[in-house]
């Protein structure tokens, strides 16, 4: 999708608005990069028509954002849209559709010993195994009552 500065001279004006409350907000540089493209890349996608937005064309409008780019990507624009909605336009949020990326899982940093051997039981490659079982075996603690752990 197209990032490049649109020639309306009223978004100008919007994005030159935009550019002072993300400054004045105290938002970090990469923030105000990443909710300015995402500004430009809505106004190009909507021909210019950024300020009165239904909800049908702003999910039409992410569901194929997510197509090219990323779940962050996708974040990043709708947060940078609030905010432009909210500061330079002073229009409610409510209309908006409910974007939430997938969940995902992490493996904790500190596990326990069934946990551990669920994880070792659970990896068919040697090596990586032999890679858990050194991370995670420098915090176990047998002295606890813990069991050993085994490859």
């Amino acid at each position: 999708m197209n990032t490049n500065m649109p020639v309306d001279p009223q978004f100008t004006v919007w994005y030159q608005k935009h550019q002072k409350y993300l400054k004045l907000c105290g938002l970090q540089p990469k923030t105000i990069d990443a909710y300015s493209r995402a500004i430009r890349r809505i106004d190009n996608y909507f021909d210019s028509r950024i300020d009165d937005l239904t909800s049908e064309q702003l999910l039409e409008y992410f569901y194929d954002l997510l197509d090219d780019h990323s779940w962050s990507t996708v974040k990043l624009d709708l947060y940078g849209l609030k905010f432009f909605y909210a500061r330079v336009l002073n229009k409610s949020w409510e209309k908006l559709p409910l974007i939430k990326p997938p969940k995902t899982s992490r493996i904790p940093d500190i596990l326990s010993i069934r946990q551990l051997e669920r994880l070792f039981i659970a990896t068919n490659k040697l090596s990586y195994r032999v890679f858990f079982f050194t991370t995670y075996s420098m915090g176990t603690d047998n002295e606890r009552g813990r069991a050993t752990l085994t490859i």
